[in-house]
């Protein structure tokens, strides 16, 4: 029996949380939802997640905020921010603060899916010094 990798969908937008928990377990994922960055960070916490869809622009704390403090933990999931910041120094940003993809919407769930399995496919550890 094989492990489905875990993704945890952030994202404030319940018709994207619905939408995307579909695609990903019909993908072979086993996705957990997150409808805030307070709620994401207790869930990082709680399931480890191999992967987690971080929206930017959400209520409570925002993407940028969970980024930063993922970022800071020794280990951490890949993250890709799913966000409908498109300016060049939102990307730039979040790869500063240690985002592995920035994937703009709207996004192919086709496109995505693939970005998740090149994001797993990095060898491990992520050990940040």
């Amino acid at each position: 029996m094989s492990v489905r990798p875990k993704v945890l969908i952030v994202d404030d937008e319940p018709d994207v949380l619905l939408s995307l928990r579909v695609i990903l377990e019909a993908s072979g994922f086993e996705p957990s939802l997150a409808a805030d960055g307070e709620t994401a960070l207790r869930r990082i916490d709680e399931e480890h997640p191999d992967v987690v869809l971080l929206d930017i622009m959400m209520p409570v704390l925002d993407g940028w905020f969970v980024l930063s403090e993922v970022g800071m933990r020794p280990r951490r999931p890949r993250i890709i921010v799913c966000s409908a910041k498109t300016a060049a120094a939102d990307q730039d940003r979040a790869r500063d603060l240690g985002a592995d993809r920035y994937v703009t919407k709207p996004y192919a769930p086709d496109h995505l899916v693939e970005q998740i399995r090149e994001v797993l496919a990095i060898p491990e550890p992520r050990v940040r010094v």
